[in-house]
């Protein structure tokens, strides 16, 4: 009897850690670095982790849409850096002596956010129409895309009188929307950009949980052949989502540009291949059809803790590099492990 329940427990215990993985890793890493120097855990060093993390949710949040579906976007950063540039470009200050349209009037801030928002939505719409309509794979489309994407951002940003110089001389407003905060006192407020990405998180698990899309996006993942005979029009909502994952590429090139004051075509580079690993890690499968917004928000902050802990304590990058490579590698390998059990 006693064997049984000591089973029982081991189960209920195995059970609770793969779970809750996610979020172990999280807090051991914290209490880790924390133990080495305890100055990491002041209420300043939570708040630059979640200013640099802010961005990289939003991005990481449009390509787990993508992978739930079984799919994978590489355009993710050539997209951030289209609308980091094209929102720069436009919100500069009317005396700046490198204006990118010198002739450009005064435009309400909102205006050119739109713009670069819809840019990032149009190329997603692109990419979801390659992958549903000319049925060619995720990889290969959103290749294709990103080198293409790329080549007319840097169009773009060499176009006289600009001629490939960094964009600077942002207006304060657009700045403010990247560096601003509520609070007076500097170490207890909550930046702008936090707040952002926390009603853009729960906008996704809204949609994830509660609509039809998500309903919809899971059951693509899980079985796109069931999903096609249970009478899902899979390619419209395909479009939908690489769409939708365009537009929060879009929005995170916007505050990436209000945060760094600037923008350059080379703005977002491989910052697809942090989305797409701080996803896995927080258990988005590689195979389609399952992930949370928690556990991608934790994936994120995993790295972000990895990058800014690590330096804190005066470990070297390239040993951050191993680690990073470490954790992706063994998070896939988990995926996979209870992926193949499933079957």
């Amino acid at each position: 009897m006693s064997t049984k329940t000591e089973t029982l427990k081991s189960r209920d215990i195995s059970g609770f850690v793969t779970k809750y993985a996610i979020y172990i890793v999280l807090v051991v890493l914290v209490i880790g670095i924390a133990i080495y120097d305890p100055r990491f855990l002041s209420v300043s060093i939570l708040r630059d982790i979640l200013l640099q993390s802010s961005t990289r949710v939003i991005i990481a949040l449009g390509a787990a849409f993508i992978l739930i579906t079984g799919g994978t976007d590489l355009s993710t950063g050539r997209i951030v850096g289209l609308t980091a540039v094209i929102s720069a470009s436009m919100l500069q200050t009317q005396d700046y002596g490198r204006r990118f349209f010198p002739d450009l009037p005064h435009m309400p801030l909102l205006v050119p956010i739109l713009i670069a928002i819809v840019a990032g939505l149009l190329v997603g719409l692109i990419n979801g129409i390659i992958v549903a309509k000319l049925k060619v794979p995720p990889f290969i489309a959103t290749l294709g895309t990103m080198v293409a994407v790329y080549g007319a951002n840097s169009l773009y940003f060499d176009m006289k009188p600009n001629q490939s110089q960094p964009i600077g001389g942002l207006r304060a407003d657009f700045s403010k929307l990247g560096t601003g905060s509520i609070g007076s006192n500097a170490t207890y407020s909550i930046p702008y950009i936090v707040i952002i990405a926390i009603v853009v998180a729960i906008l996704v698990w809204i949609v994830f949980n509660k609509t039809k899309l998500g309903k919809y996006m899971y059951a693509i993942g899980g079985n796109i052949h069931a999903a096609v005979v249970s009478g899902i029009n899979v390619n419209r909502y395909l479009i939908y989502i690489y769409s939708i994952a365009g537009a929060l590429y879009g929005l995170a090139g916007v505050l990436e540009a209000a945060r760094t004051g600037g923008a350059t075509n080379n703005y977002g580079n491989m910052y697809e291949l942090d989305a797409i690993a701080a996803c896995v890690v927080g258990g988005v499968s590689t195979s389609g059809g399952i992930g949370t917004v928690p556990g991608v928000l934790a994936g994120v902050l995993i790295f972000s803790v990895i990058n800014y802990g690590l330096t804190f304590i005066g470990i070297s990058p390239y040993w951050q590099l191993i680690i990073k490579g470490v954790i992706i590698v063994a998070a896939v390998a988990f995926d996979m492990r209870k992926y193949m059990n499933s079957k």
